[in-house]
């Protein structure tokens, strides 16, 4: 499961991208233009993006330099036009893009194209988390940081893990970081007495997102509620 944002000004295309990738498993949030789409980023985390370039307030090869500009392009991103030139394709990949899609977008070229961007992201995150369990000392949390260098410029990451966390790194890579996910929400929870409001602040997620990815990590909501 992964968390990815679609932002296209046409409202079919948004339904139908969001059908295809929830029937996936995926979580998807969607945006109409750039003004929702940077609300939308800087609520959440994502795995992907799904980005239009012709859109009607800014489009979507200035986003993603703005995006890129601002420390805030550490997904990969997947442009789609059906109007684009070579030119503008070049461009976006040269900014950061991961790849383009041209419309009207296939089945199959949509979900190659998300798995080869998630693929990236994972292998991202992957790494880092297995270093982070391997530096683990009894008593203390370890952090990792690691420098990633994409197209898009340089990404500092930082993984932090308790010691006392048991994560089975046999299991394939999108359950072990949902156990990771669930781990990390609860260890918030408990610390914050259950206040959604100081685990949504603590954790960067809009309250909305928060709830919904509790719910699909099947995170218990009264774990973290003081007794009384």
């Amino acid at each position: 499961m992964a968390n990815i944002l679609v932002v296209d000004d046409e409202h079919g295309i948004r339904d139908l991208l969001s059908e295809i990738l929830n029937d996936e498993g995926h979580s998807v949030d969607l945006a109409e233009n750039a003004t929702q789409a940077r609300a939308a980023r800087a609520a959440a985390p994502y795995d992907l993006v799904l980005l239009d370039i012709w859109m009607p307030d800014t489009d979507g090869v200035t986003l993603l330099k703005e995006w890129a500009a601002g420390g805030l392009l550490n997904m990969p991103v997947i442009m789609m036009s059906g109007h684009a030139t070579i030119d503008t394709a070049v461009e976006a990949t040269r900014i950061g893009a991961f790849s383009f899609l041209e419309k009207p977008i296939t089945l199959q070229k949509l979900l190659k194209a998300v798995e080869a961007g998630l693929a990236r992201s994972q292998a991202r995150v992957a790494p880092l988390a297995a270093a982070a369990l391997a530096a683990s000392v009894p008593g203390q949390a370890p952090v990792v940081t690691a420098a990633y260098s994409g197209s898009g410029g340089a990404e500092v990451v930082s993984v932090s893990l308790s010691p006392y966390q048991d994560f089975d790194l046999d299991r394939p890579l999108r359950e072990a970081r949902d156990g990771f996910e669930k781990a990390y929400f609860e260890f918030h929870l408990a610390r914050e007495g259950g206040s959604m409001t100081r685990v949504a602040e603590k954790t960067g997620l809009e309250r909305t997102h928060l709830y919904r990815k509790l719910r699909q990590l099947g995170v218990d909501l009264g774990r973290g509620k003081r007794n009384g």
